[in-house]
């Protein structure tokens, strides 16, 4: 796996994810980059300048108290605020973990005062406690307050930085927020209107988006009138071809009976039946709304009016299902198409709804001789007749079963999957609608 590919992997998909690292990660990288460079450069060198100063007085007063006596020792520390007493019990370094300058207060204290046994910061964090044992003589505890040795609570800096940086973060969030928000309108119109919903939208935000939002609408519009269009143009055809089509079967009633005869009557059934088929397919979806609708009811219906055409069917669903927004008598025209289909080329149908996580799956399954799987796609395509996948002497399919089931379901959001039934061996439809 490439390395991009690794990365992308761990990537946030949306937009709001990917804009808010691209704010997040430079603010967190300074803020590491600066309280770093900034606790060694100044915390430290501070810390380890005042820590040495502290070290001289202690030395001074170790060497008092070695030279003049107890007295003379314990007067030079009250003047130099520093107060000595006997040992604690503890004879080890102590610190606490978010004590960040305490280890550099250990590591100068034990450099520069000869006979450090312990060194105590954990016990009362305002005060330095270090245990010295001398050459001669028995141990002494020194101690004085933390701020000769470090600077006061040198955390604030991280809690300021970390409590600025959240609130600055807060308010990047809230006005990303207010900007992808007319990205995520446009985003959900062009999603509906290509489910075939029109969704209210009004261009808004940016200059760039408000520019996108402009030019989605002319294109919409420009769709919109080219299908009302070509349903005006169809509807013209459909009333032209089935008049003179009318006028022949008229004409053929009227002749006496024999085989040329025959022969005429059922190429125009063929011709309207083509027809028919045709502007159902180039009509598509147009002729109802989306709507909720129980799509266990809609796959009952239709194999209950083909198991009285007298087709062998069986049905399995789910205990409940919830409403799915589609367009019913399409769906149900395409459900049609595809048990129409099966029961012609397979004989034995299984039909079959399942519910997924996103999607409603409606399997249609025969035991005809199925498609082979390099002319799938080329099955999906208008007017394709597949000689040798399916037998034709079955039934005057001109084509267009399938390619309407496809337009339907891809009108919808969804996909059409071809392929081998592992129940009756023949094809496997699986239409997959958006829930």
């Amino acid at each position: 796996m490439k390395p991009s590919a690794w990365i992308k992997c761990f990537l946030p998909r949306g937009l709001y994810g990917r804009a808010a690292l691209i704010l997040i990660v430079p603010v967190v990288t300074i803020q590491l980059v600066v309280s770093s460079v900034f606790l060694q450069r100044h915390f430290e060198d501070v810390t380890r300048q005042m820590t040495s100063a502290l070290s001289l007085d202690f030395n001074l007063v170790l060497d008092t108290l070695e030279t003049s006596g107890p007295v003379a020792a314990e007067a030079l520390a009250q003047a130099l605020e520093i107060e000595i007493s006997a040992p604690r019990v503890a004879v080890r370094d102590a610190w606490d973990f978010y004590d960040l300058s305490g280890v550099v207060v250990i590591e100068v204290l034990r450099e520069q005062v000869p006979g450090t046994v312990a060194i105590d910061l954990r016990t009362d964090a305002r005060q330095v406690h270090v245990v010295v044992a001398p050459d001669a003589g028995a141990p002494v505890a020194l101690s004085t307050t933390r701020r000769r040795a470090s600077a006061a609570a040198p955390h604030q800096l991280l809690v300021i930085m970390v409590a600025t940086g959240i609130l600055m973060t807060l308010v990047a969030y809230l006005f990303l927020r207010n900007q992808l928000r007319p990205i995520r309108r446009l985003a959900d119109a062009a999603e509906a209107f290509g489910k075939g919903r029109r969704a209210p939208y009004h261009p808004s935000g940016a200059t760039e988006v408000r520019s996108a939002g402009r030019a989605f609408l002319d294109m919409r519009g420009r769709i919109e009138g080219y299908l009302e269009q070509r349903t005006l143009m169809l509807s013209g055809v459909s009333h032209d071809l089935r008049t003179p089509l009318t006028r022949m079967r008229l004409a053929l009633g009227m002749m006496e009976e024999g085989p040329d005869r025959d022969a005429l009557i059922q190429d125009v059934e063929e011709m309207e039946a083509l027809v028919a088929t045709f502007l159902d397919f180039v009509r598509g979806d147009a002729l109802d709304d989306p709507e909720p609708v129980d799509p266990l009811a809609l796959v009952t219906h239709v194999v209950e009016n083909a198991r009285r055409s007298g087709g062998e069917i069986t049905l399995q669903l789910p205990d409940a299902v919830e409403p799915v927004m589609m367009r019913p008598l399409a769906v149900q025209r395409a459900v049609m198409n595809l048990v129409s289909n099966a029961l012609r080329y397979g004989g034995r149908t299984a039909v079959s709804v399942s519910v997924q996580e996103r999607t409603l799956r409606i399997t249609v399954e025969d035991a005809g001789p199925g498609i082979p799987a390099d002319k799938r796609e080329d099955a999906l395509r208008p007017f394709i007749r597949l000689d040798t996948a399916r037998n034709q002497n079955q039934g005057s399919g001109v084509g267009l079963g399938l390619a309407i089931a496809h337009d339907i379901v891809r009108r919808h959001g969804g996909s059409l999957i071809l392929g081998e039934s592992a129940r009756l061996g023949g094809l496997r439809v699986d239409m997959m609608l958006p829930r």
